[in-house]
């Protein structure tokens, strides 16, 4: 059972919205100024000083999508050599890692992907939290979540109405979050498979609809019966 987990990232927009939730775990938020995933040296000195049994590693590069394209070297720096320093020394010292991986991985054509499915990523951000994921599926302590998730609200002015996922809200998918966060594994998080436009409707009247042209895949939804049947567990 974890007591003590260190997030990293803590100034991400998914970061300051766990800092709102209560739980029996003791987070230890620390941004990249505290702690720098690309520094074994800034690893190891808050292990030393905070002593954890788990690492939540948020830190990474996400948003832009473009900039994974245009920027590769900042791409496999943040999302796959930091991943891979922080899960070298998480072994080293016996620390569980949970990693936040994204539905990106699944190649999108035929939807409904199972955690066990073949991964194809469409984009270089996918490519990036595959190549993290790596290194994360070598160590047996961690636990990988694929997740498909945004803030709230909705901001954009459009939704693609023919691509079909599984958006949760950051505060919805956080409750999931710390039901499953002792387990161990790959597990699917997220909400109804819908297409993007049929969610954001529910939540901004006026959002218009859009049609993906080679954007975004249009089966990009994943299969939860894993998580569902863990969350059972948990009751």
């Amino acid at each position: 059972m974890l007591k003590k987990i260190i997030v990293t990232g803590a100034n991400s927009r998914f970061g300051q919205e766990l800092k709102n939730f209560k739980s029996r775990y003791k987070f230890i938020y620390r941004n990249k100024k505290q702690l720098n995933i690309l520094s074994p040296k800034s690893i190891y000195k808050n292990f030393r000083e905070f002593k954890p049994d788990g690492v939540l590693h948020l830190a990474g590069l996400s948003r832009p999508m473009s900039v994974h394209e245009s920027d590769i070297d900042q791409s496999i720096d943040l999302n796959i050599i930091g991943t891979c320093n922080l899960v070298k020394a998480c072994n080293n010292k016996k620390i569980k890692i949970i990693f936040f991986s994204t539905s990106y991985i699944y190649p999108g054509r035929k939807g409904n992907y199972k955690e066990n499915d073949p991964v194809l990523p469409w984009n270089n951000y996918g490519w990036s939290k595959l190549g993290a994921e790596s290194a994360v599926q070598m160590y047996k302590n961690s636990l990988i979540i694929r997740a498909c998730m945004t803030e709230k609200p909705f901001i954009h002015k459009k939704a693609f109405s023919n691509v079909k996922c599984n958006f949760i809200f950051h505060d919805e998918f956080i409750k999931i979050l710390l039901k499953v966060i002792n387990f161990k594994g790959v597990v699917n998080i997220g909400g109804k498979s819908q297409t993007i436009y049929q969610f954001a409707k529910k939540y901004k009247k006026n959002v218009k609809k859009k049609i993906s042209k080679g954007e975004l895949p249009s089966k990009i939804y994943m299969n939860l019966e894993k998580v569902n049947n863990l969350l059972k567990k948990c009751k």
